[in-house]
């Protein structure tokens, strides 16, 4: 695959356009393509009026493009070049089963002109060993790769895509994610709320508490109260409104239809009084008594949707882990579902769910109605930063998560915690490293202007060009060194190496306000880039003009020291030019030592952490 992306550029779509002189390799590329999630490229109108002109009557009229075991290296050629203008195809594969009338060095020869197509790559698969062996010499040395297997040639582009299709993901802006304020709120109630819990030994929430924990990060639950008689459960139900659910409500329970702790569509007091009886029945007998601690009382929830399941687990390499798909009692058995790494923003949210087959269903399907796919998007972003923020939860479901056109809604939900005397390093890490929400406060700058001060995100990426829009070119001069262009500072792929970070690596930190209406808007950019491989790292702020002396810069550079300490830096440095007096100055305030560098035009400036 290495040889393959150095010799040719990668498809810009999943549809591939598929020449031969032979139906039976074709079908097997054809086949290995579909399974591996590849689609045959459609023959446009055109397409198809210049093969009927260049084929035999007999051709495939159809991709793949048979054109039959008597092709000369013209009619190859040709076809080829056909195809490579069909706007329908996203790349092509050129397949050759050697035949009498076949000389698979001079259609080799025929094609190398072929071999650098825009935005299409080309690749072959000569089949036959020592027969081809020349012609394989002539393709890969004019840049095509070779297969001896065309399945296998097939699946090396719908390995290409893939690799275009994830790369694509990290370079699109998501959508802004929920306040970041709230999301730290939201994180000190649950750790608040796990606390009892772990204090009491206990390693499983019960329903109600795992409901409570999913609204605190905004995933819509359905209402639920807890009935410890058959008394209060009737009152709860006409609270409520008929028709009812009951549950089974028990802190070590999870699988309440295992034991039958489940009555649905509860119309009445009468029924809902012995549902009450039929659970605690069946929960005794199957379970033991120790284990019926009541029962749960929730609407009966009539929509007509689709039944989801959102979960994370542990894996021992990468820690946790998100599952999407299709959920409800046969979960396991249809297996749709999709694993992804936290933590997500509304992209990679997206890509999570298009590798689905549910998803299919949920755009509208057969007269159905879609629902409402960003809803469920910012629902995955929350699971995620839930799973990453609360450490002590090991594991996480929510099943079924109830996707209508009318909303969506977690109608049940699972939360296991670690052993309460598992030591703190022990807990998983995840591979990624989450939002540091731990730097993110508020602040007021000398003009007495309230601002949050936090980390950046991907979806800061228009505010971003905003702020660039705004420097005056002495800032940039100053900042940069030299003056770079706007188009260049604000170019897409520029700016998506400094908003969408590791934040193992870098930490950049922004001022941003609230103004009209609204909109946000950056004042200042601070950046702390760990050196690689040592135990030091570099220093440096830019301030909007109009917001220059107003403390933003001395609070950047103050908070990026403090995060060095907590990084375990030893050191710190700015770069700067001996012109930057106001750099220099700040520097000097921290007790940065200064010295000229190689180049008399600029200063460096080093604090010993």
């Amino acid at each position: 695959m290495a040889e393959v992306l150095g010799k040719q550029p990668r498809p810009k779509g999943p549809r591939l356009t598929i020449v031969t002189n032979a139906g039976g390799p074709g079908v097997l590329a054809t086949d290995a393509l579909i399974a591996s999630g590849g689609q045959l490229a459609p023959l446009s109108n055109e397409s198809l009026e210049a093969f009927n002109s260049l084929l035999p009557p007999y051709w495939s009229h159809a991709n793949p493009i048979d054109i039959l075991g008597d092709a000369e290296p013209e009619r190859y050629a040709e076809a080829l070049r056909i195809a490579t203008q069909d706007p329908n195809s996203d790349g092509l594969l050129v397949i050759l089963a050697p035949q009498g009338m076949t000389d698979p060095k001079r259609v080799a020869d025929a094609l190398a002109p072929y071999a650098k197509i825009s935005g299409k790559p080309v690749l072959a698969s000569w089949m036959g060993g020592k027969v081809v062996s020349k012609g394989v010499a002539a393709l890969n040395a004019a840049g095509i790769p070779t297969f001896s297997y065309p399945d296998t040639a097939a699946r090396a582009f719908q390995y290409m895509w893939r690799f275009t299709y994830n790369l694509r993901g990290l370079y699109e802006t998501p959508a802004l994610a929920d306040d970041v304020e709230m999301t730290e709120a939201s994180r000190e109630k649950v750790g608040a709320m796990l606390q009892p819990a772990r204090n009491a030994k206990r390693s499983i929430l019960t329903e109600a508490e795992s409901k409570q924990i999913l609204a605190l990060y905004g995933i819509p639950t359905v209402e639920t109260r807890v009935a410890t008689s058959q008394a209060e459960a009737a009152l709860w139900a006409r609270e409520i409104g008929f028709p009812v659910v009951l549950k089974v409500y028990s802190e070590t329970i999870t699988h309440k239809t295992d034991v039958g702790g489940v009555k649905l569509d509860l119309k009445d007091d009468q029924s809902v009084r012995a549902a009450y009886r039929q659970i605690e029945a069946s929960v005794c007998e199957k379970a033991g008594a120790a284990r019926f601690q009541g029962v749960t009382v929730q609407p009966m929830i009539k929509l007509e949707g689709y039944e989801l399941i959102l979960g994370s687990s542990i894996d021992p390499q990468f820690g946790p882990v998100i599952l999407f798909g299709a959920g409800g009692q046969l979960v396991e058995v249809f297996r749709d579902h999709a694993l992804a790494l936290p933590p997500l923003n509304s992209t990679l949210a997206q890509r999570l769910m298009e590798q689905t087959q549910i998803f299919h269903a949920l755009k509208g399907v057969r007269g159905r109605r879609p629902v409402d796919l960003l809803e469920i998007e910012r629902i995955l972003v929350r699971f995620s930063r839930l799973v990453l923020e609360q450490p002590w939860i090991k594991e996480l479901d929510i099943n079924p998560l109830l996707a209508a056109p009318e909303r969506i809604l977690a109608l049940d939900a699972r939360i296991v915690l670690y052993d309460a005397a598992t030591p703190v390093e022990q807990l998983s890490r995840s591979a990624i490293r989450p939002y540091p929400a731990q730097y993110v406060s508020p602040w007021i700058t000398k003009a007495g202007v309230q601002v949050l001060v936090r980390p950046i995100r991907p979806e800061d990426e228009p505010a971003v060009i905003r702020f660039h829009e705004r420097l005056s070119d002495r800032s940039v001069y100053l900042r940069y060194f030299h003056m770079e262009k706007l188009s260049e500072r604000v170019a897409h792929e520029r700016l998506l190496r400094k908003c969408f970070i590791d934040y193992d690596r870098e930490m950049v930190l922004i001022v941003e306000s609230t103004g009209a209406g609204g909109a946000r808007e950056i004042l200042g950019i601070g950046r702390l880039t760990k050196a690689l491989g040592a135990s030091g790292g570099e220093v440096a702020v830019l301030v909007a003009d109009e917001h220059q002396k107003e403390g933003i810069g001395t609070e950047l550079l103050r908070r990026l020291i403090a995060i060095s300490r907590d990084e375990k830096l030893q050191s710190v440095e700015a770069n700067l030019l001996a012109e930057n007096a106001g750099m220099s100055a700040l520097a000097s305030h921290f007790g940065f030592n200064s010295q000229k560098g190689a180049d008399p035009s600029q200063m460096s400036a080093v604090l010993r952490l």
